[in-house]
Order: structure tokens, then sequence, then C-alpha cells
């Protein structure tokens, strides 16, 4: 595999705060300099360098695919009470837009996340998921995903791709 075939699905810029440092401008032109063909941006929580991103990689010809890495409640993203000790109060999915629709979706998960369910960290849940998951790709994230990946499965009405078995 040469180098430009590689595409970063998992990404933070500096709007990723105290995660991610590199800002739009400088990875452009690393990725340009690469001859990477695209990239995706998923910072935590927010999509706050969305159009900075499209724009800059747009003018570059790179493809830009716009994501977040979105915090799950285990619960409803309404609550509010204490974990048990140990606990975690939320878990990581990477949410990218395949097309528009996944774009306004995933735009409308983020804001909810802060108007509905921020608590310490803007939060979606399993209901909202469901209802905005059109044009959406996920993806289990970094270890605070992929260990309750398997939990959230079993939480929703959506199929569990680690069991789905085809011939």
């Amino acid at each position: 595999m040469q180098d430009h075939d590689f595409v970063h699905l998992h990404l933070h810029t500096d709007y990723s705060l105290l995660d991610g440092a590199i800002q739009i401008k400088p990875l452009s032109e690393r990725l340009e300099n690469l001859g990477m063909k695209a990239c995706a941006m998923t910072d935590h929580g927010n999509m706050y360098g969305a159009i900075s991103f499209y724009n800059t990689m747009k003018a570059r010809g790179i493809k830009p695919i716009i994501g977040c890495e979105t915090y799950i409640a285990p619960g409803s993203r309404k609550d509010r009470a204490a974990r048990a000790p140990g606990e975690k109060a939320n878990f990581h999915l990477i949410l990218l837009a395949k097309d528009y629709e996944g774009y306004r979706n995933l735009s409308r998960l983020t804001s909810k996340a802060f108007t509905e369910g921020f608590y310490y960290k803007p939060r979606i849940d399993k209901e909202l998921l469901a209802q905005h998951s059109r044009g959406l790709i996920a993806l289990s994230s970094c270890m605070s995903g992929v260990p309750y990946l398997r939990r959230f499965w079993s939480l929703t009405v959506l199929p569990d791709p680690m069991h789905n078995k085809t011939s």
C-alpha cells in the first residue's frame, strides 16, 4: 500500500481541547505533501472546525470527511445521576457523515448533545442516534469506546455487527 492510499478516519485538530494540536491549514499542507486524497476530522464532541476543514481541504484537492468523536451516555442523555464508582459516565463513538443528510444529522446530534445531554461533556444517547442515524457511518473509536461498544449494541435496536453472520 502506498502512503497516499491511506486515509485518516480518526483525527483530532486543535478544536479537540487537550487532545488535538494540529491546526487545519498545516494539516492540509502535510496531507498534500504526502499525496493523500482524503482525510476525516473527528474532534471530540464538536464540529466547530467543520466549515474551515471542508473549505481548506477542498482548496487543496483533498476530500474532506466530516465527522465527530461523540460521547455516548450509557443510559439517557438526560440522566444526571452519579454513576457507580469506576463506571464511566460516557463512552466514545466516531460518526462520519457519508453525505449531506449525514452532515445534517451529525450537526443535529452534536447540537442536541450540548443542549439536551451535557453532563461534564456533550453526550448523545441511543434514542437520539436512532432518530438521526441516516447518512452516518459509525466507527468503534478509541479504547474509551471499544470496551463499551458491545454494551451499547445490546441496548439498541440496531443490529450488532459483531454477531451478523453472512454466508
